[in-house]
């Protein structure tokens, strides 16, 4: 198993850019049994076991990626799953994808500094209260994902602007500042999840 391990991680090393500063990996088995790799412990006093080139990763995660919809197939890969979503809970498919794009850049496994998980990036206490309990599985994560912008949809009456801000800062931000809160990555996030859906609505 060690060397199942390190034969992974050295995987996960050859796929960071050579430029990046080192910064430190963790390993844990998720309630499946696999082995994952994240940036972020993800269980109080876990100790990292690699430390590898990555600070370009969490920290700016994946805002110097260029408009468009494509950008190879793990860009393609959720589609079915999207569209089952989408169906399901009466959310546009454009709007998922776009939501996904901005929050984990179609990374199944990726675990952001603060803790949010999979690819709509659901914070534990989220997903606990999506009834998601396994948040690395990508239906149980976009459908958890989907169902929570379904219920912002219907609290902010369809005001996507709103949807999106307590999406990423929380109802409570929402509701204290009257609007979208005055934080920069939220007006940010905002902004590129409307880009990214008129992006796929085009289809370019």
């Amino acid at each position: 198993m060690r060397t199942l391990i390190l034969a992974l991680a050295g995987a996960l090393v050859m796929s960071l850019p050579a430029s990046a500063a080192l910064a430190k990996i963790y390993v844990f088995r998720d309630p499946t049994g696999a082995v994952q790799f994240t940036n972020a412990p993800v269980v109080p006093k876990a100790a990292p076991r690699f430390r590898l080139a990555s600070t370009a990763w969490p920290k700016t995660r994946w805002q110097s990626q260029r408009l468009g919809a494509h950008g190879g197939p793990r860009r393609t890969a959720y589609d079915e799953i999207i569209k089952t979503a989408a169906v399901r809970h009466r959310i546009d498919s454009n709007l998922i994808k776009a939501v996904i794009r901005v929050e984990s850049d179609f990374v199944a496994h990726a675990v952001s500094p603060k803790g949010a998980l999979g690819l709509m990036q659901l914070m534990p206490g989220t997903a606990r209260m999506l009834k998601v309990r396994r948040a690395f599985d990508p239906n149980a994560n976009v459908d958890g994902g989907v169902r929570h912008l379904r219920y912002l949809m219907d609290r902010y009456q369809g005001n996507l602007r709103l949807v999106l801000a307590a999406y990423n800062a929380g109802e409570g931000a929402v509701k204290k500042y009257k609007g979208i809160p005055p934080y920069p990555e939220t007006q940010d996030y905002v902004r590129r999840v409307l880009q990214y859906r008129d992006v796929y609505v085009r289809g370019s």
